[in-house]
């Protein structure tokens, strides 16, 4: 009779249900898989998006025009040198053929007004023999107006002749000019030409020697101390601006405060100007004054570079938003406001801007939150969470 293995299991054995820990193994691949899909589900859930917010409040706002702009002298004198050259040996004969003439013309004038006088005296003489005539009929009508007539033609031909004297005298002196030097002249022939105005010599326009003529630059001289700023602004922006609005006087230095100033003229021609694009505008140039002048821009000189800002509106008072926080839908600002953890467009209506902050004329309410600079993943409705909050 056979012995029965022990590995062997009996028939009723294979029935007999599984222990706790067969179950626990068969179930382990079904637990993984489902966490599995959870991980998975739980990454492709919608996250807030981390956004900054910003808060409409009210505020007072300036709106300003930037441009850059440049320092120049106020008083600024170009010398420019006219000393008359020197004359050959033909022009010199000329010129004084010309002045022997002049004086021979004066002569000739000298004389007509002498005889001119002489037939005035007759004519006045004769006249006041008349009036000494009282008897009536011994003198005509007719030969009373003819000695009244005539006294007052050789007294305007005195006076005529007067006058051309005048002329010739005038013309004399202008044709010895042409022979005479300048009083500064050298023996050399340098002409010495003295500054208009005291200053300082700002430009040198012609540092050779050499000969210039009349008219030529030479030399600007002005005081560095009397500073005005020049900007050219863009005349849409000119026509917002009037003389005596505020500007601040920026970059002219490293660390400095901003300059205070007062625009004191605009230009009422503009011109075009093309710009680093390559576009054609229209510019005007707007002078400003310095109220004034701390003692470290004292070192400012002419054409010196700045950034100037012209405040061309200003209110105490308004309701504000963030700029960054705008965005435009046709021709409509609409805007991002944060509620209850989600994003809300709405459209707003809005005034002035001064680049950072922007007036809100409707849609909004102090105290309201608002997106800023909203990513293009957020849409209406989407959830969003503060940065400061994680």
């Amino acid at each position: 009779m056979a012995i029965p293995d022990s590995h062997d299991t009996a028939p009723w054995d294979a029935k007999r249900p599984p222990s706790g820990r067969h179950l626990v193994r068969r179930a382990l691949p079904w637990l993984g898989a489902v966490l599995l899909l959870a991980l998975i589900g739980w990454g492709l859930w919608p996250k807030p998006i981390i956004v900054e917010l910003g808060v409409v409040a009210r505020a007072p706002l300036t709106v300003r025009v930037s441009e850059e702009g440049k320092t120049r002298v106020r008083i600024l004198t170009t010398i420019e040198p006219a000393a008359s050259p020197l004359l050959d040996p033909r022009a010199r004969a000329q010129a004084q053929a010309v002045v022997s003439m002049h004086e021979a013309a004066r002569g000739k004038a000298s004389e007509s007004l002498a005889a001119v006088r002489s037939a005035v005296k007759m004519a006045e003489a004769d006249r006041d023999r008349m009036r000494a005539v009282r008897r009536e009929g011994t003198i005509s009508g007719s030969d009373r107006d003819r000695m009244e007539s005539e006294a007052a033609v050789k007294a305007a031909e005195a006076r005529a002749a007067e006058f051309a004297l005048q002329v010739i005298d005038y013309e004399l002196a202008q044709a010895r000019a042409v022979l005479e030097r300048p009083e500064g002249a050298l023996s050399n022939n340098l002409v010495e030409v003295k500054s208009p105005v005291t200053g300082r010599v700002l430009k040198v326009m012609q540092e050779s020697e050499t000969s210039v003529t009349p008219g030529t630059p030479m030399l600007e001289i002005g005081d560095p101390t009397d500073i005005e700023i020049e900007a050219e602004i863009l005349s849409r922006d000119a026509v917002t601006m009037k003389p005596g609005d505020a500007v601040d006087i920026e970059q002219w230095s490293g660390s400095a405060s901003p300059l205070k100033g007062r625009v004191r003229r605009i230009e009422p021609a503009a011109f075009t100007k093309i710009s680093a694009l390559g576009v054609e505008e229209q510019r005007v140039i707007v002078l400003s004054d310095l109220v004034e002048v701390p003692d470290a821009a004292k070192s400012l000189g002419d054409r010196y570079r700045v950034e100037v800002r012209v405040a061309v509106w200003h209110a105490d008072d308004v309701l504000v938003v963030p700029s960054g926080a705008l965005f435009r839908e046709g021709n409509t600002w609409k805007t991002y406001i944060y509620q209850n953890g989600r994003a809300r467009r709405i459209p707003i209506e809005t005034g002035h801007s001064d680049g950072r902050l922007t007036e809100v004329l409707s849609g909004l309410r102090a105290g309201d939150k608002v997106l800023l600079h909203p990513p293009d993943a957020v849409k209406d409705g989407t959830a969003v969470k503060e940065r400061g909050d994680l």
